[in-house]
């Protein structure tokens, strides 16, 4: 991938009709399918907790389920190798482990719809159930986006499965939220459990890729010298395949990898709960949050998409990484407000969402540039593995913090853990052609060791 961008187009014209391939559409459909879930064990089902009296310490540690969507590289390799049977023949690897993993998710939604939250262990494991059948479809549709198109339009394929995404994060935040206001909880998880149907026609109607991908694995299977060893070849290899292309550098990469999201993702599962005990009615936070945010979150990744271009991905990163950690100050100061105040919330969300859409872009854009497409899911899954992880593991604590200090002191805290990220991000822009040209040593003396082994 170019890092610093370019365009490689006549006219916009010609540029803006990669919209309308099919398979650009189709990847809409499938962002909707892989945000749809994700709320629905996060932030809204803390606000269908809070209504229901949970204590915050307890709301916070559901946030550890969202830790299977971290952890998700530990059965990637399966989902990159192994295929289904009967499903296989019939739809393809990449489309057989996704409808397998929306079905997952249609049962957990519609069994919490009937169980409801009473039972908080029941519970667990059914958003348990749903997490991994979301990050199993995650995995295999961030494996069909890659490799259904060619590189060049990679951008293309991001901005659609991002607006698809999107788009669901509106409808299982503001929509269940209205729908729980009008209706009740049972009835908003019934809906969205039903909106999974979305994602699993969209799974019959696009085609399933067809790419170098079987060259690719045997070039680099060989390369290793491991072909008739299955394990290797679907667990090691993916692994070692990385390292080697990006020598000493690697390590860097992971660890930016690791911090980049920190604090976007500790405060998140405080969000609803906070805006609830500041006194916002469900259909202000739904309009507010909601709503207006999804378009204030739109316009910044189409901000960020022509940036990436204009100002390569490594100052956009830097750019969203600040912007993310600043929004929490503004957030700190929301929190000393005597009361609720719609304007201050409507700004500061504003800004909450446009730097988020802007810093999604970016690192999209970054993480998709990483991988090899002779293991696409595999490589993949360890980025987003590693990109949610640690900030899921330390917003199991958000509710801790909360609860001994303050809202004002939690959001101050969340700030400062975007430090790591904007440091490592000003160390790529100072030292960028030193880093690119240590890099392309390293992955060059690595591949000859290999090969000569």
């Amino acid at each position: 991938m170019n890092q610093s961008g370019g365009n490689q187009f006549t006219s916009w014209g010609d540029t803006w009709r990669i919209y309308t391939q099919s398979k650009v559409i189709g990847m809409v459909f499938l962002g909707f399918s892989a945000g749809l879930p994700y709320l629905l064990v996060f932030s809204t089902l803390t606000a269908w907790l809070t209504e229901e009296g949970v204590g915050r310490s307890a709301i916070g540690l559901f946030a550890w389920v969202g830790i299977t969507y971290s952890i998700k590289v530990i059965w990637a390799p399966i989902v990159d190798r192994m295929r289904i049977p009967l499903l296989n023949d019939k739809l393809g690897q990449r489309r057989s482990w996704i409808l397998l993993g929306q079905v997952m998710v249609l049962i957990g939604l519609l069994v919490i719809s009937v169980t409801g939250v009473a039972d908080l262990l029941l519970l667990a494991l059914l958003s348990l159930v749903i997490a991994f059948g979301s990050s199993t479809q995650d995995i295999a549709i961030d494996a069909y986006r890659i490799e259904a198109i060619e590189e060049r339009f990679q951008g293309a394929m991001s901005a659609s499965y991002i607006l698809g995404y999107r788009v669901a994060l509106l409808v299982a935040g503001a929509g269940a939220l209205y729908i729980a206001t009008y209706a009740n909880w049972s009835i908003s998880y019934l809906v969205m459990a039903l909106l999974m149907g979305v994602g699993i026609a969209t799974v019959f109607l696009v085609r399933e890729p067809i790419s170098e991908r079987k060259k690719l694995l045997e070039d680099s299977d060989n390369q290793f010298q491991d072909q008739q060893f299955g394990f290797m070849n679907a667990v090691i290899n993916p692994f070692r395949e990385f390292f080697v292309r990006n020598g000493k550098f690697a390590l860097l990469l992971l660890l930016f990898i690791g911090v980049y999201r920190l604090s976007d993702i500790a405060m998140g599962i405080m969000a609803n709960p906070f805006y609830l005990d500041m006194g916002y009615s469900k259909l202000e936070i739904a309009n507010v949050t909601k709503v207006f945010g999804f378009f204030m979150t739109i316009l910044g990744a189409s901000v960020g998409g022509l940036m990436v271009i204009r100002l390569g991905v490594y100052r956009c990163l830097l750019i969203g990484a600040v912007s993310v950690a600043v929004t929490n100050v503004f957030f700190a100061y929301l929190s000393l407000l005597p009361g609720p105040n719609i304007s201050w919330l409507a700004v500061i969300v504003s800004l909450d969402n446009l730097s988020g859409g802007f810093a999604a872009t970016a690192f999209v854009a970054f993480l998709s540039g990483l991988t090899s497409k002779a293991y696409t899911a595999t490589q993949y899954a360890l980025f987003s593995s590693l990109m949610t992880l640690p900030g899921k593991f330390i917003s199991g604590f958000s509710g801790f913090v909360v609860d001994a200090y303050d809202y004002h002191t939690f959001f101050l805290v969340a700030a400062g853990l975007g430090m790591p990220a904007i440091l490592l991000a000003w160390m790529y822009i100072k030292n960028q052609h030193y880093l690119v040209e240590r890099r392309l040593d390293d992955q060059a003396k690595g591949s000859r060791s290999d090969i000569s082994q």
